[in-house]
């Protein structure tokens, strides 16, 4: 069922909207020794200032995230990704989830709160993580909600985390910031 991938992104979005927003300075992820801040691509140079919104009133507006909001709310973060925060969400569109074998949807789909929570966690840093950040953090992991590390890469004025390429940064949220991702990140890598 396709329905799955797209209620997964409608529901990771708004969690990566609402963490981000609630940072009290872009450099919060740097305070924390264990958690560098994520690089992006230098083609997002403009930053979407929605800062009244959180991460999750954000992302459910857009109709690219329609499967990460379904996912979000099938596992049951959106009340926590509506916190305070601040939270960096690494957003997967609806096209990075129809990348995803049907038969790896279907499986996180039947756990919920367990499996399909653990892989929408990877998405998310409990800190405002800006692009300028991450790509200060270049060669470093970060930690995700989840306890799980993703590697941070940015060379050649491309910027990934734990393998997925950011194709949009610093959408700021009330509780955080998002940036848009063309993959889904199923396992960490850090």
């Amino acid at each position: 069922m396709r329905t799955t991938p797209r209620l997964l992104a409608a529901a990771v979005i708004p969690l990566v909207l609402a963490l981000a927003g609630c940072s009290k300075s872009s450099t919060a992820a740097s305070a924390t020794p264990t958690t560098a801040p994520m690089a992006t691509t230098t083609t997002s140079a403009a930053a979407s200032d929605t800062s009244m919104e959180t991460i999750v009133q954000i992302a459910s507006a857009n109709p690219d995230f329609s499967t990460l909001v379904s996912l979000i709310k099938k596992a049951g973060l959106v009340d926590a990704l509506s916190g305070a925060g601040p939270f960096t969400v690494f957003a997967p569109t609806n096209e990075a989830f129809a990348k995803v074998p049907q038969a790896t949807l279907d499986a996180l789909a039947a756990d919920p709160t367990g499996k399909l929570a653990d892989v929408l966690k990877l998405h998310v840093v409990s800190a405002k993580i800006m692009a300028a950040d991450a790509v200060k953090a270049s060669g470093t992991s970060i930690t995700t909600l989840g306890g799980g590390k993703l590697k941070v890469d940015a060379t050649g004025g491309t910027v990934t985390v734990g393998g997925a390429r950011v194709i949009k940064a610093d959408i700021v949220a009330s509780n955080g910031v998002i940036h848009v991702i063309d993959s889904v990140i199923t396992t960490p890598n850090g």
